[in-house]
């Protein structure tokens, strides 16, 4: 019997904390560095970068990269809410890109760099609207913000060679050290708090 409520214990255990494992996408223009970002955000596991909210079936880059299908560069994630809330996600998302420039961050233009939270449930939607409304009434952009919010549509992983970009290429890559790099030192002094 003992053996049982200790078995029992752990399962119980085990399911509360996988219950707290949700998932985000988000599109901020280039998925490198976004995707760079949000790696290092403590609670954050699995991220990929891929390809949401198009009308093309299995997207390649080369296609979306030519604006054809519709869909937005995005990383798709998973995260531990009782490390950080989707509200702590939403602050990271909208103070590392800007948006207020309507399919463009930067150099990169096309509808695949929009701003765009897609949301994965009605409380997503309804944090994502508040935080936008927010933002935009207090003024901190000249213009307002353009991030579309809607709702998550299949997402398409990237191919191999994007995953894990930064990581993978900041040495030899003078996308990543001019772009990214100091994207990532501007957010590590502003999220420090937050960081792996």
């Amino acid at each position: 019997m003992k053996y049982f409520l200790v078995v029992l214990v752990t399962l119980l255990s085990f399911n509360a904390k996988a219950k707290c494992i949700e998932e985000a996408t988000f599109a901020s223009g280039c998925f490198w560095c976004t995707e760079a970002v949000f790696q290092e955000v403590k609670g954050i596991t699995d991220v990929q970068s891929g390809y949401m909210g198009g009308k093309t079936a299995n997207p390649t880059y080369k296609e979306v990269s030519a604006g054809n299908t519709g869909h937005a560069e995005v990383i798709h994630f998973k995260y531990d809410s009782d490390i950080i809330s989707y509200d702590e996600l939403l602050e990271i998302f909208w103070q590392t890109h800007n948006p207020t420039t309507l399919n463009q961050q930067g150099a990169d233009r096309g509808t695949q760099y929009r701003s765009a939270v897609f949301y994965h449930t009605e409380q997503q939607k309804n944090l994502a609207i508040a935080y936008k409304k927010k933002l935009d009434a207090a003024g901190i952009w000249d213009k307002p913000i353009v991030t579309e919010i809607t709702a998550a549509s299949k997402f398409y992983v990237a191919e191999s060679y994007h995953q894990d970009y930064y990581a993978l290429n900041k040495a030899q890559n003078s996308y990543c050290s001019y772009v990214i790099t100091p994207k990532l030192e501007k957010f590590r002094k502003v999220f420090k708090d937050k960081l792996k």
